[in-house]
């Protein structure tokens, strides 16, 4: 019986500079492509609807391309060990390569599968695809992992990147009877209710959609990143961040791509690098620090007093609150499964000084809405909001979302965009609707507390109370510490 050559996809659903389908087409053997969705094995963290989304798209378009190439994606939907053995008894598979995620539950995984694959004598080999370099190849002077982006950056930037690797699709053989699979309906990742209308309007979740947002981005925008990407009403950012979570791109061929244009050098090019140089910082974060996703890095936070409240939660989550830059955010996420970088700082600051909600639970909500919802990212972003991760931002600075507004959206257009209740208000009053004299509330159609809510809270007030809730904290910390020297 002929051997086959399994390569099991995963956040790597992409044919261009995948490591581990190169290494498949260098055994010279038949290929069997797998996929195999088994959400419940990255629990507590399973993947959400808007990923659910976007993953049916990205398994449609790469069975697509395979197709161009002769060969079929086989999908399954039991236990990973359980599909990946019953393939290979069936189908003589010697070898059976991937491409490696950094989660911890998926880590944990991976090492079983490996061991009792390897018990059953078949070749495993994994690769990197996901990041620039390996987690566990970055270390500090003292050798150990980086805590402050700034070093981590610069020492990255001491390093050669390597390029994209080359795929000869021309050479890549199928197997001649392919394994059974499931058809992609079966996976049951599209919701039941058509609350994704307008994703349809703002992604194109292909292999085609990737490379037509990285072409676009660095030869129309890249030049302009530093000055637009804060500005939520321009379209001044990379929009990548889905395609590279999902792995239709690699961040080898992003950096190539970028250092490859006209832009090369300028400041734009630059900053964005440097946002790559973050999700390395990320994925380098809960690989060293696995217990992240749900305790903060700082210990010192681990007893911080939240002040739990559903009802304050909800109103964040719905874009509710009655801060309309926050609600704007909120809003563009819900509808989109997106929301602008510079919101996403801004919305979670909110929750978690001005409403005191813990930032698991925000971190909870975005994993659930958005499109690229990266563990590794995610969990970074809010532990910095915070003020309890790696180079946090302190947590006495507390956004106000007036100012906020008014200096990245001076002219309230990303507002009135996703807050159209709003959209008559002069720009004087866009972002405190509840400063605006009743006449002019009146002319834009605008009755607080009826067809838009009022403050959920003042603006000082959640001010003081998160100020207060942080000296509470450094005195709980440093009773502890007095404790432990008796």
């Amino acid at each position: 019986m002929t051997k086959h050559v399994l390569v099991w996809f995963r956040r790597d659903l992409r044919i261009e500079d995948n490591p581990a389908l190169a290494a498949a087409l260098n055994t010279h053997l038949p290929i069997i492509p797998v996929y195999i969705h088994a959400p419940e094995e990255e629990a507590p963290w399973v993947p959400g609807g808007a990923s659910d989304w976007w993953l049916h798209h990205a398994l449609e378009s790469l069975d697509r391309e395979l197709n161009q190439h002769g060969l079929r994606l086989v999908l399954r939907n039991q236990a990973t060990l359980e599909s990946l053995l019953e393939i290979c008894r069936t189908h003589n598979v010697s070898h059976i390569f991937w491409n490696r995620r950094y989660e911890p539950a998926i880590i944990r995984r991976d090492t079983y599968i490996r061991q009792q694959l390897n018990d059953e004598g078949i070749v495993t080999k994994s690769f990197s695809a996901s990041v620039l370099f390996e987690p566990h190849t970055i270390k500090n002077r003292s050798g150990k992992p980086f805590r402050v982006f700034t070093p981590f950056w610069r020492h990255l930037n001491t390093l050669p990147v390597e390029g994209p690797v080359r795929i000869n699709g021309s050479k890549l053989t199928a197997a001649l009877e392919p394994p059974r699979g499931e058809p992609l309906q079966a996976l049951g990742l599209l919701p039941r209710t058509p609350w994704d209308k307008m994703f349809y309007q703002v992604w194109d979740p292909s292999l085609k959609g990737s490379a037509k947002a990285l072409n676009e981005f660095v030869n129309q925008r890249v030049t302009r990143y530093k000055d637009h990407r804060d500005l939520p009403a321009v379209n001044g950012t990379s929009r990548l961040s889905p395609y590279l979570h999902f792995g239709q791109i690699g961040p080898r061929q992003v950096w190539q791509a970028v250092q490859q244009t006209g832009s090369a050098g300028s400041p734009g090019e630059y900053t964005f690098l440097s946002e790559v140089g973050w999700r390395e910082f990320a994925h380098h974060l809960i690989y060293h620090f696995p217990e992240t996703p749900e305790q903060p890095l700082n210990k010192g936070f681990s007893q911080f007093p939240w002040k739990p409240d559903a009802t304050y939660l909800k109103a964040w989550q719905r874009g509710q609150t009655g801060y309309p830059i926050v609600d704007a955010g909120m809003r563009q996420l819900w509808q989109t499964g997106w929301m602008h970088n510079r919101v996403r700082m801004i919305t979670a600051s909110f929750l978690v000084k001005h409403l005191l909600q813990p930032w698991q639970e925000g971190a909870r909500w975005f994993f659930d809405t958005l499109v690229d919802a990266d563990l590794a990212s995610n969990t970074m972003g809010w532990q910095w909001t915070a003020g309890c991760g790696a180079d946090a931002s302190p947590y006495f600075r507390i956004f106000s979302p007036m100012l906020q507004g008014a200096k990245f959206d001076s002219d309230g257009d990303y507002v009135r965009r996703w807050v159209p209740e709003l959209k008559e208000l002069p720009s004087k009053f866009i972002h405190q609707p509840w400063e605006a004299p009743l006449a002019v509330l009146k002319k834009a159609g605008v009755d607080l507390g009826e067809n838009y809510p009022k403050p959920v809270i003042d603006h000082r007030a959640g001010r003081e109370r998160a100020l207060s809730a942080l000296s509470l904290n450094k005195q709980m910390n440093q009773s502890d510490r007095v404790g432990d020297t008796h």
